[in-house]
Order: C-alpha cells, then sequence, then structure tokens
C-alpha cells in the first residue's frame, strides 16, 4: 500500500522533506548531537568525509572513523525535532522512496546521543558522564503513539505517587535504552539513571524568571523519586524521545550525558566544551 505524498514529503531531487536526505547519505550507525556546531566538533576526528548537508537545523555529515562508517545528525532541541527526525530516518532505510512502500526486510539503525544537561543529584558531580538506563517521558509527544508495548508501568505509576504528578499533565512514560548498545557503551567511569526529559527548558525543567510554576516542588520530589534503586539522574529535552521512538521503529539507542551543571548544588562547569570533547572521543571510541 502506497504512503500518501501528503504524508511522505519528497524534496524535488527525492530527498526526505525535512533532512534533505537520501538513503545513500546516511550509515546505520548514527550519532545524534543538539547543536549544529557540534558536528564538525565529532567529525573533525573522522579519517574521511563523503557526505554534508544542512537543512534549518539539521546538519549530516557522513564518513570514516577507524575504518567505521558514521552518520552525524543535529537534531536541534525538543521532543518535536527528534518526532522529525528519527520518523525521518526510518522513512530512509525502511521505506521504497520511489513506490512508496515499506520495504519487506526491516533495517535497524543504532542511535547514540551526544548530549549535555543537568544533574539533579549531589553525587553526580560536574563534568562528568552520564549514561540513560531510561527515559523519563513526560513532555507527552510519544503519547500520539501506541505505546503501551515499551512502557513500564510500575515504574510510571510510582513516579505519579511520589511526585503527587498533576492529572491535568500527561502521563509520565518510561522507556528503556538498548541494553546492547549500553553494554557497548559503558564503562567503570560512566553514572547511569533515569533521564527526565521535559517539554521545555524554563518552567517544565522547573526554572523560573517571571512565571509562577504550576507545582514549585516538583523538581524537589523528582530529585526524590526511589523505585527499587531507581533514580531520576538527569534532566534535559530530547532522550525518552529518542528511546520511545526508536523502539517502536525497531531500532537500537542509547543516550550520553556530558553534565553541564549540577541543579541541586548551583554549579556550572568551568571548562564545558573540554568535558563535551572528552564524551566525544570516548564515544568514538566506544563505537569503534
Amino acid at each position: 500500500m502506497k504512503i500518501k505524498e501528503s504524508e511522505l514529503i519528497l524534496n524535488p531531487d527525492g530527498s526526505i522533506y525535512h533532512l534533505n536526505l537520501r538513503p545513500e547519505h546516511i550509515a546505520t550507525n548514527i550519532i545524534f548531537v543538539g547543536d549544529q556546531d557540534r558536528v564538525d566538533k565529532v567529525t573533525q576526528y573522522f579519517d574521511s568525509i563523503e557526505f554534508t548537508t544542512q537543512k534549518r537545523e539539521f546538519k549530516t555529515v557522513t564518513g570514516t572513523y577507524k575504518n567505521k562508517r558514521l552518520t552525524v545528525i543535529s537534531t536541534g532541541i525538543g521532543a518535536d525535532n527528534i518526532d522529525i527526525v528519527l520518523n525521518e530516518l526510518d522513512a530512509l532505510v525502511n521505506i521504497d522512496l520511489k513506490t512508496r512502500e515499506i520495504k519487506p526486510k526491516h533495517t535497524t539503525l543504532s542511535i547514540v546521543r551526544i548530549g549535555t544537561s543537568g544533574s539533579l543529584q549531589k553525587d553526580i558531580p560536574v563534568d562528568s558522564f552520564l549514561l540513560s538506563s531510561y527515559g523519563l517521558d513526560i513532555n507527552g509527544m510519544l503519547r500520539s503513539y501506541l505505546v503501551d508495548e515499551i512502557s513500564h508501568p510500575e515504574i510510571e505509576h510510582a513516579f505519579v505517587a511520589q511526585t503527587d504528578w498533576n492529572t491535568k499533565k500527561t502521563y509520565p512514560l518510561i522507556i528503556a535504552n538498548d541494553k546492547n548498545l549500553e553494554e557497548k557503551l559503558l564503562s567503570s567511569t560512566m553514572y547511569t539513571g533515569i533521564t527526565a526529559t521535559a517539554g521545555g527548558f524554563y518552567g517544565p525543567q522547573g526554572r523560573v524568571l517571571r512565571l509562577a510554576l504550576q507545582d514549585d516542588e516538583l523538581n524537589k520530589k523528582i530529585d526524590n523519586f526511589n523505585y527499587k534503586g531507581l533514580r531520576v539522574t538527569n534532566l534535559e529535552m530530547e532522550t525518552s524521545a529518542i528511546y520511545g521512538l526508536a523502539k517502536l521503529l525497531g531500532h537500537k539507542a542509547c543516550s550520553l550525558n556530558a553534565i553541564m551543571a549540577n541543579r541541586v548544588n548551583g554549579i556550572f562547569s568551568k571548562n564545558p566544551e573540554e568535558t563535551i570533547d572528552k564524551l566525544i572521543k570516548y564515544t568514538l571510541d566506544k563505537l569503534v
């Protein structure tokens, strides 16, 4: 059954609408970064570059690092952008763009996010690295899809109960990473935990400028959440969306974060670029 032109939009050159990519432009091993300027900070370590393009905030570079073909894509900020990027990447490998039909053989992408975020726990210091064992979706984007098969209701119910979650807000959703990818990326220097993914930077993450919050104690409640030793370690805007869409579409995903701030202690990194660079080199070497 053909997918309608209004649903799968292509550019005149046959590339996918937002990313401006054709299937041959991407590797099956993909690194996500938020900032378009960070793409070059990753690919500066590549041995060769075969393709580069940019449309809006979505910059893509494909090349090789130690004989491994990799693609680096900037997603911009937020779960809404992840919805675009992951659906379009999946379409590139699992939909025939000429016939507009789903391919009979599924191709699995391996996706690693190199991001930045703030720690919610005193014992996770600034300039450390964190691997997200789970994504906690509190922004609602994934609720547009059928998510029961990827959810963890026992953790979600515990989170709602312990935080006195407002029923007018979207119901929280917990999604695990890919455990094989986690095993490949993990080391003794890496912290792990639940990464909360908010729908904004200010109010949704408990920041107050001129607007009052619906629950000004929510961050403290999230900090104190504990389910059988699992706790929320950091707060950002992409991880749960990556985990959820990857699982629904049959891909592997794992999110790594350079901890730029400690929200509990009110500290921000004095050398953020150096910390990010160390995480980039760490990730590249783990992937090969």
